[in-house]
């Protein structure tokens, strides 16, 4: 132990073994930094204390990390209070701070509330230099380093990826040719319930390589944990914590999930830190084997990994892995590892010293009232750590103590984490982001850690690319099949002589196939008369390796359902309210988002499309219907809320990434998008098992804006000509996934949707 710690190279790499090699190391090209674990790879030559002013700042809000590479810095940032905010990934010159490029992204149908944008960063891939960023609406984007778009997918309503109000996004993580993310997903079929799912992309393409659920479903929560990557049994694996309370780890080539262990009743959020073959992970919440709320933990990591083989589930730690825990607790700060000692934040503002290898505690160290978010960044025998009051606390650790050096007012409030680069902190706040210039005579930067890949061995099985797809009634997918070996890494990029078949799971609930064939150049082809539908195709090479795909063939417009031809032969039993059993129809097949939140079921003589009951967890639901890039299209559905005067529940239809909603309790129609960005509304008040039209259209105009209308009126009455509401936008969505939207509050009162149809304008 020293009173200033400084890391050596050995235990750098002892720490991590971690990362793909970085151009410069001391980039901080991802929210953890070179190392994963918050410390930099700087030391100074006669270091000195920051000037109380900054080298420069600039007028962007943000709760999330700066990242810096090749003289540039990229923040994901916001501006604007109401209908005013808007995302933004910003580009600034490090050395003043000039604007170079600036991207507005503007958020729909989120249940952020209070503002909470930016809680994460963007990634920087060290070899192309690509920009790849989350937004707060789940749109998952990359650009190049000088601003251009690459692509950018949709997550809401292609894959399903929920929001939650905590709005808590976190940051991708690059793996070779991969770039993947982690967030709760409600997709189709199989991948219909909600779980944390972690995707991973092509970093070049963004087509969808693989996808896992390492822990279990359905989750309590969300969470932001940006997965830690190391080589371990020669493999590429990937750590993170989940939003069903587990650490769990898998194979980052192949998805293959190695094994979970739960730690906590509720989602975990930060990210964990490797040290000497343990894992050490905080929570805040309640723990899985006691009432106490919060611990920190250190396991001992399995040094063989073996994937389960469906159907068996992943493997569950046994709890003898606990080497060690401490009872401090931390909702959403992560730890930062230097040597053998963790550094740690809680929520009440309090650093923490523990000794990594026993759990010890060594000192802990009051320095403000409160701390969400922000974690600790090791720099040279100092920590600075935003503090969530708007001030900046500059620590000297020591062994048994430590030491405030430097207190630095911010205007705003604190919440993401600092970085550094070339002897420049780099801070945010809901008001700035700032730059601090280290002085020094001299910077020394140590040789970050570069992971040997091992050659690739036999292979045993095909990677299909895509391995998820959409396809329109007439029109046809390639793709790239490679073959992997064991451990993950690809042994041919190029297979040929694939032969693809039709494929349903043993586990599939919907024993259904896609209406589609491949033809001879391996492109899977939906005919112009091709039915609705999804399922799964099995390819097999010569040598008899394997691998999937599965895909949604959809119609292009017009659209209708009546949900006539679905047959009622599942039992829901009764439920928790004590509702009688009934038949019912599990929701279509290729609709996003449908499982186990609605069903098909009778009303009034007819099939309707439902809420269900099963989960309150989903007591608020949007399926997704069709492809998110349709736009210009009018829909129309009959919709009916049970209940009494007091009782009832809200249904609304999705037009373009609007929601058009009928809010039966608060008797009014509204039009919003998320609630806080846009809401307009008007008085209609519902009368309860009655059923009624609505219809919804998006135009807009050819300077940008638009304007989004509405009309309801009693089912078989004659259509009003006016709408019943329109919503003017200075700037609005050009396309967006057509959608279903319900809201049953306490699974109380159940609603009802009927005759959908969406139509071409």
């Amino acid at each position: 132990m020293h009173h200033r710690p400084r890391p050596s190279l050995g235990s750098l790499f002892a720490a991590t073994l971690a990362l793909t090699g970085f151009s410069h190391a001391n980039d901080w090209t991802n929210w953890r930094g070179p190392l994963q674990n918050g410390v930099s790879l700087e030391h100074y030559t006669k270091a000195g204390k920051l000037a109380e002013t900054p080298t420069w700042s600039a007028d962007i809000r943000s709760r999330g990390c700066p990242v810096v590479v090749d003289g540039k810095v990229i923040l994901w940032g916001y501006r604007g209070e109401t209908s005013d905010l808007i995302e933004l990934l910003t580009c600034f010159d490090a050395k003043s701070g000039k604007k170079l490029w600036e991207h507005e992204i503007a958020d729909y149908l989120s249940d952020s509330i209070y503002n909470r944008y930016s809680i994460g960063a963007p990634t920087v891939d060290p070899e192309t230099k690509r920009i790849y960023l989350t937004s707060n609406a789940g749109v998952f984007q990359c650009y190049e380093l000088d601003g251009k778009k690459v692509f950018e997918i949709p997550l809401m309503e292609d894959l399903g990826r929920m929001t939650f109000p905590n709005s808590r996004v976190g940051s991708p993580v690059v793996e070779g040719e991969l770039v993947i993310i982690h967030f709760i997903f409600s997709n189709w079929g199989a991948d219909g319930p909600a779980a944390d799912r972690a995707y991973a992309f092509d970093k070049k393409t963004g087509e969808l390589v693989w996808w896992t659920l390492p822990g279990v479903s359905p989750p309590v929560d969300s969470s932001f944990s940006t997965p830690v990557l190391e080589t371990r049994d020669g493999k590429r694996v990937a750590y993170f914590t989940t939003g069903c309370g587990h650490i769990v780890c898998v194979n980052a080539r192949s998805g293959k999930p190695y094994w979970k262990m739960p730690i906590c009743k509720n989602g975990v959020n930060p990210s964990v830190v490797l040290h000497n073959g343990t894992l050490i992970a905080v929570h805040g919440d309640e723990n899985v084997d006691s009432s106490e709320k919060g611990r920190m933990i250190c396991i001992k990591l399995p040094e063989k990994l073996a994937a389960a083989i469906p159907p068996a589930e992943t493997a569950v730690l046994e709890p003898s892995v606990e080497l060690w825990r401490h009872p401090l607790g931390a909702t959403s700060s992560s730890p930062v590892v230097v040597g053998d000692v963790i550094y740690q934040l809680t929520d009440g503002a309090e650093l923490y010293a523990i000794n990594a290898s026993t759990g010890a505690e060594l000192w802990k160290k009051k320095l403000s009232n409160a701390n969400l978010h922000s974690s600790p960044l090791y720099v040279d025998g100092l920590l600075y750590c935003p503090m969530m009051e708007g001030k900046l606390v500059v620590v000297k650790p020591g062994e048994k103590d430590a030491e405030i050096v430097q207190e630095i007012k911010l205007d705003g409030d604190c919440l993401g984490a600092p970085s550094v680069c070339n002897g420049t902190l780099y801070v945010t706040t809901t008001k700035h982001l700032y730059a601090f210039a280290i002085p020094n005579e001299g910077i020394k930067v140590d040789a970050a850690p570069v992971v040997e890949i091992p050659k690739a061995g036999k292979a045993v099985a095909l990677q299909a690319i895509p391995a998820e797809t959409v396809i329109m009634t007439g029109n046809k997918q390639a793709f790239r099949v490679r073959s992997i070996d064991a451990n993950g890494y690809v042994v041919s990029e190029d297979v040929k002589g694939v032969k693809w078949e039709s494929f349903i799971p043993p586990t599939a609930k919907v024993k259904a196939t896609m209406d589609a064939k491949f033809n001879e150049a391996g492109e899977l082809v939906v005919a112009p008369d091709a039915k609705v539908s999804a399922g799964a195709f099995k390819g097999t090479a010569p040598d008899g390796t394997f691998g999937t795909i599965r895909g949604r063939a959809l119609k292009n417009l017009p659209l209708t359902e009546d949900f006539e031809g679905y047959t009622l032969t599942d039992e829901f039993p009764v439920d928790p309210q004590n509702n009688p059993a009934y038949k019912f129809a599990y929701p279509p097949l290729p609709w996003i988002g449908a499982r186990f939140k609605f069903q098909v079921m009778e009303k009034d003589g007819n099939k309707v499309f439902g809420k269900s009951f099963d989960r309150l967890l989903f007591q608020r639901a949007t399926v997704f219907v069709a492809p998110s890039n349709l736009s210009n299209y009018t829909m129309q559905a009959d919709v009916l809320t049970e209940g009494s005067a007091r009782s009832k529940a809200d249904i609304g239809l999705i037009n373009q990434r609007y929601l058009i909603c009928l809010r039966g309790n608060a008797g009014k129609l509204e039009i919003s998008s998320n609630p806080e960005r846009l809401k307009q509304e008007v008085v209609f008040k519902m009368t309860a098992n009655k059923w009624y039209t609505l219809k919804t259209r998006v135009d807009v105009a050819s300077d940008g804006s638009g304007v989004v209308k509405a009309k309801v009126w009693e089912k078989g009455a004659a259509e009003p000509e006016a709408w019943t509401l329109e919503a003017k936008v200075a700037k609005a969505h050009t396309n967006g996934s057509p959608g279903i939207f319900g809201f049953t509050p306490l699974n109380q009162k159940r609603m009802y949707l009927d005759n959908l149809s969406v139509t071409p304008n």
